[in-house]
């Protein structure tokens, strides 16, 4: 059977238009860069300009980060409880920070039970108000974790105290509570579950 030789002209056709738009997307692609950065210019956003000088300050011996306001510090101090028999605690109790400064604090965790368990974190903050000027970036509070009876893990938290927080709070303590997901709760110390001897 002979191809007809329309149906040729047409494939022929259709493969050309197809590599032209394949060839214009590329070309659009490639030209997002110096269109993003002009774009960037023209309203003064600049981000990857800034980017390239906190680079090159970082490289002469300059702070590059210039929001860190080093006029004040904040006392963060650290607190840990747990909703079962697991080890829970941070690294350290307190550290001083300046608003704006990133820091990364340490969490420990240890499975002390027979058992694999799936368990999570739950953050607060004192006071009340600097929750809103507590900005985690890492933290393990973020997901759910599924630990082997007798593993231990350390876990970062990365965070940054707004330099917006009110110059009347000296101190804030973020606390977390740790407790197993889907288990059971266990009970209060001092209480017997039900059953007889």
């Amino acid at each position: 059977m002979k191809p007809d030789p329309t149906l040729l002209v047409d494939n022929r056709r259709l493969l050309g238009r197809l590599l032209v738009v394949a060839l214009l997307m590329f070309g659009f692609g490639y030209a997002l860069v110096p269109l993003y950065r002009a774009i960037c210019d023209a309203l003064g956003v600049n981000v990857l300009s800034l980017s390239e000088q906190n680079k090159r300050s970082a490289a002469a011996g300059g702070n590059a980060n210039t929001q860190v306001d080093r006029t004040r510090t904040v006392t963060i101090e650290f607190d840990a409880n747990s909703r079962g028999p697991w080890d829970f605690k941070p690294a350290l109790r307190s550290l001083q920070v300046h608003p704006g400064e990133m820091t990364t604090v340490m969490y420990e965790f240890r499975n002390v039970q027979n058992r694999t368990m799936a368990a999570q974190a739950i953050p607060s903050y004192a006071p009340m108000q600097a929750g809103a000027h507590f900005n985690k970036i890492e933290c393990f509070c973020f997901n759910e974790y599924t630990l082997a009876p007798g593993e231990s893990r350390s876990w970062p938290v990365v965070f940054v105290v707004d330099p917006k927080l009110p110059r009347d709070v000296s101190t804030i303590t973020l606390s977390y509570t740790f407790f197993e997901v889907g288990g059971k709760v266990p009970a209060a110390p001092g209480s017997t579950r039900g059953g007889g001897a």
